[in-house]
């Protein structure tokens, strides 16, 4: 079965751009598996609340700089 996208938006991608990070690295540093960082890179995943918060940190930037909620539309 597959799941349909989470309506979590991130900017991962960006800020690892920015940072000169790859996804492995990213995954190293935050003790998950690159295939981990690409689902939530693409949407196809949520990270738990506490990895939210280390992704932000990571990136020294708030969490909502990082991470969006996308409202169903009407």
């Amino acid at each position: 079965m597959v799941r349909p996208p989470t309506r979590v938006t991130n900017r991962i991608r960006d800020l690892r751009e920015e940072h000169r990070i790859t996804q492995a690295e990213l995954g190293e540093r935050l003790g998950v598996s690159r295939q981990t960082v690409i689902a939530i890179e693409q949407g196809r995943y949520s990270p738990t609340l506490e990895l939210a918060f280390q992704i932000a940190h990571l990136f020294d930037a708030p969490l909502d700089d990082v991470f969006g909620y996308r409202k169903d539309e009407p």
